[in-house]
């Protein structure tokens, strides 16, 4: 009798340590299958990343921030860009602050009944910005010079403008 419980024992311990090995298995081969999937995902990801990164990269080309001359030109003059740059920027800005239907530098009046504002603002270099501006349902861009005076006043001077068309549809 005693040997007939040890072999159960012995046959539930082999079927046990089988159902061991094959669940164990069975979990490896999903976690194989999960970081090959993972790692797939990483390398795609991080090829896209490098993607973006130059495509920002570039996109971000002509902005001041990025210009050495530009910067090296208003520290040579003896500004501090940290708080020119955000002041050239608030000065187009302000602008949106008016009394009456003409806007100070931009060249056209509201056909709505909002007024026309200044929306986004990139300053390109140590002269040139470029924004846009919108009453709501017209939109267009100008293109701004600016310079500071003797007073450390700025000083903004309209170069070019349009006026996207409205689409009908």
């Amino acid at each position: 009798m005693k040997s007939r419980i040890f072999m159960y024992l012995f046959i539930f311990s082999v079927l046990l340590i089988v159902f061991q090995y094959v669940n164990s298995k069975n979990i490896i081969d999903k976690y194989e299958k999960d970081i090959k999937i993972f790692k797939s995902k990483i390398t795609d990801n991080e090829k896209e990343i490098a993607e973006l990164q130059e495509q920002n990269f570039e996109l971000n080309y002509f902005n001041i921030d990025r210009n050495e001359d530009a910067l090296t030109y208003f520290e040579a003059q003896g500004y501090d860009t940290d708080q020119l740059i955000p002041a050239i920027i608030d000065g187009l800005y302000a602008m949106n602050d008016y009394e009456g239907e003409e806007h100070p530098i931009v060249p056209y009046v509201s056909m709505t009944d909002s007024k026309l504002l200044i929306n986004k603002v990139r300053v390109l270099n140590h002269k040139w910005i470029i924004a846009n501006f919108t009453d709501g349902e017209f939109w267009g861009e100008i293109f701004v010079t600016y310079s500071i005076d003797e007073n450390n006043d700025l000083k903004y001077k309209l170069v070019e403008y349009f006026l996207y068309p409205k689409v009908v549809g």
